[in-house]
């Protein structure tokens, strides 16, 4: 999945967005919207990652 599928299908992929990372809340996801450098952003806020992790599981994530 690449970047303009998530922002394409966000409201269908959310609630797996939501599954795997459950820190993040409806008002998160609803920032998020679809926008890869805003998830990157919440991970990291919520989970006290470094950019480059939270960017690094985002794309093992996609790849699945």
């Amino acid at each position: 999945m690449n970047r303009n599928q998530i922002e394409g299908n966000w409201e269908q992929i959310k609630g797996k967005v939501q599954s795997q990372w459950g820190k993040l809340t409806d008002d998160d996801l609803q920032v998020i919207e679809g926008d890869r450098k805003q998830l990157s952003g919440r991970l990291q806020e919520r989970y006290g990652k470094a950019q480059d992790e939270a960017d690094r599981e985002i794309d093992e994530w996609l790849g699945r």
